[in-house]
């Protein structure tokens, strides 16, 4: 039997309508269930095209005795982060200030006032790799609340007032020695060989790229770092080869090995960005790669009422990067012989795999020895993808 989500008109929501777990909508009704139960609130935030929503999904929200554990102890709350983005923006601050890292899905743990006293992401069912299983942290909630529920209403309020002070802005100028002070900071966390900024996971710094990109007009300073990134971003596996486009972030820190999903706003920022490059530098590569961006998005995310899809799924038939990865014995049935064996080469498709079970991302790691052949088997290619099974 649906939940209460079978009247909503989000596409993320009605994937989770037939859960086993009474999912509500955001909304005052909610919190005041909470306060006349005297339970606390268990809001899920994600979005229709997020992996590990579907999986946590799958693991956790289908199954019957965790969603009754559920429906006993908590008011259950979905949101789609698309939908509601101021929502998402003040929970993921919480979330961050609590965990240090924020992502999707976001499970977060609420008073009936609304006020987060324990936050998190992703959780398997059972435990793995060093996490905690699910049920595991619903009973830890359910026995806090039950034993020590003046201390988790007392964090709640402690972390609302920690963002209160944190979140005032800036009142004073931005004056050139607070931007110079932000460039030596970004400087000293920047990823020389590869490029970009920390470790793994990596997410393309669009607005940071744009800063450097504005404080070299300024100083004369900082230009190599965006030139580097932007070449090792657009020769890895996380810019779609083939196609044109950002994946969402890079699981590791070479860029090699996307999370597959392709989304709307990642793709206009990183389109500034090379074509704001490609007007300061005059970079070929830097053009081709804007171009090639513009092009994803007006084919693939453009839809028949004129405006854009939020993303493209990162999972094919529930399997991630399915549509996208390769073997060199795929390219051989695709381009022959001869041509299957220099595309191999050409991206980087090893008989290892750079990805999961034998396949590899396609990369673009040095320029193409034969351009012309080159443009007719990335045609080839991008031909016989179409023809797989689609996110």
């Amino acid at each position: 039997m649906p939940n209460r989500l079978a009247a909503s008109t989000s596409p993320y929501l009605l994937q989770h309508r037939d859960n086993p777990v009474d999912w509500q909508e955001w909304g005052p009704q909610a919190f005041a269930e909470a306060e006349r139960r005297g339970v606390p609130v268990l809001l899920s935030i994600g979005y229709a095209a997020c992996h590990w929503c579907h999986v946590m999904a799958h693991e956790s929200f289908e199954d019957e005795a965790t969603a009754a554990y559920m429906n006993t102890h908590f008011v259950n709350v979905k949101v789609d982060r698309e939908e509601r983005p101021d929502v998402d923006a003040v929970y993921m601050e919480a979330v961050q200030a609590m965990t240090g890292h924020g992502g999707w899905p976001m499970t977060s743990f609420l008073t009936a006032k609304g006020e987060p006293f324990f936050c998190g992401t992703y959780w398997p069912l059972e435990p793995r790799q060093g996490m905690p299983g699910f049920r595991q942290v619903l009973e830890s909630i359910v026995e806090t609340w039950q034993t020590r529920r003046e201390d988790a209403e007392a964090a709640g309020a402690d972390v609302v007032q920690r963002l209160a002070r944190t979140s005032g802005g800036r009142t004073a100028a931005v004056t050139a020695q607070v931007l110079d002070a932000a460039y030596a900071n970004l400087k000293v966390s920047y990823d020389g060989i590869h490029g970009g900024f920390g470790g793994a996971p990596k997410f393309p710094p669009s607005m940071v790229l744009e800063f450097l990109l504005r404080h070299h007009a300024r100083t004369g300073e900082g230009l190599e770092l965006v030139e580097h990134t932007c070449r090792t971003m657009a020769s890895g596996g996380m810019y779609d080869q083939l196609a044109g486009g950002f994946a969402r972030y890079s699981v590791d820190a070479q860029w090699v090995v996307p999370h597959f999903e392709k989304m709307l706003y990642d793709n206009a920022l990183l389109l500034r960005v090379y074509a704001h490059l490609w007007r300061a530098t005059g970079s070929p590569e830097a053009r081709r790669v804007a171009l090639e961006t513009a092009e994803f998005l007006l084919r693939d995310l453009r839809t028949e009422q004129g405006g854009f899809a939020s993303a493209l799924d990162a999972d094919t038939d529930g399997v991630e990067g399915l549509t996208y990865a390769w073997t060199p014995a795929q390219l051989v049935d695709a381009l022959g012989d001869e041509d299957g064996a220099w595309a191999a080469e050409q991206f980087e498709v090893t008989a290892a795999g750079t990805f999961e079970h034998g396949a590899s991302t396609l990369q673009r790691l040095l320029e193409p020895d034969d351009p012309e052949r080159y443009a007719r088997v990335r045609d080839r290619l991008l031909e016989v993808r179409a023809g797989r099974r689609q996110p």
